[in-house]
């Protein structure tokens, strides 16, 4: 993995290296801004290891999640000043599914007035904050490029509940709970390029690109996202398709994870 990264950063300083800073030469002293909403809709995956000796490897659909989805908010804010930046981005989810089931006990095939009920549900809260300064380095009127340092924090959690109740004929017995919750918080330091390139009539339509990579808590952490857009007056539309890769240590509760799907957002500008 650190030789990943390393190959990871060599092509990000290389790309800037090549990049000649004079054609970039906005010296305006004032602030320019941007703030965008938009809804990414990944498929994740990863593996899990419970106390207990339960978990392993998942894979959510983008349907199951949207089936068991409580509550998420997906945003960035943009703040330039001449070629300097500063640029965050913040998600939330809060997802969480439940099953239960009644059985009844037969002994050689004849019922006997014992039944249980079991109920298990599964709940999953993630945070992912990605925040970083950066510098623009290229500004044409068809392109820019950015080169941005800063960390990205995540913090994600999984809670698996179980509850059994039942009786012995007319005898009910204490119902049974149970919890166990994995999980954990890791700040990673990243480096990156973001930019895009103008086409068309006017330049209105536009192709938007993103990668960093980093590590610290993580043994590796990237994400990248690629797509097309389309600028007004006040702003943009974009759409495009957004991956990002958690690779944690193999020994604690959860050893990896990782979001992939499209993505589609507005941005206004000002």
């Amino acid at each position: 993995m650190r030789s990943q990264i390393k190959k990871a950063i060599s092509v990000i300083s290389l790309t800037a290296a090549l990049l000649p800073a004079a054609v970039s030469a906005d010296n305006s002293d004032s602030w320019e801004f941007g703030a965008s909403v938009y809804g990414w809709f990944p498929d994740i995956s990863g593996s899990t290891s419970f106390p207990d000796g339960s978990g392993g490897d998942f894979t959510l659909p983008i349907d199951t999640i949207l089936d068991n989805l409580k509550f998420t908010f997906q945003g960035s804010f943009d703040a330039r000043k001449g070629n300097w930046g500063l640029y965050t981005d913040v998600i939330y989810m809060d997802m969480g599914a439940s099953k239960s089931n009644t059985g009844e006990g037969t002994i050689g095939g004849i019922e006997i007035p014992v039944d249980v009920t079991a109920k298990v549900s599964l709940d999953m809260t993630s945070w992912i904050w990605t925040t970083a300064g950066y510098y623009r380095m290229l500004e044409t009127s068809q392109s820019t490029v950015d080169i941005l340092a800063g960390v990205r924090y995540a913090d994600i959690e999984q809670t698996l509940k179980v509850s059994l109740s039942g009786n012995t004929a007319d005898l009910p017995f204490p119902e049974r709970d149970g919890k166990v919750v994995v999980g954990g918080t890791n700040w990673d330091a990243i480096i990156g390029l973001r930019g895009k390139f103008a086409f068309g009539r006017d330049n209105a339509w536009f192709l938007p690109y993103y990668l960093d990579v980093g590590t610290g808590d993580s043994d590796l952490t990237w994400q990248a996202f690629g797509g097309v857009g389309y600028a007004f007056g006040w702003g943009e539309l974009a759409a495009v398709w957004r991956y990002m890769e958690y690779d944690l240590d193999s020994k604690g509760p959860m050893n990896d994870m990782n979001f992939s799907g499209p993505a589609v957002g507005a941005v206004w500008r000002w």
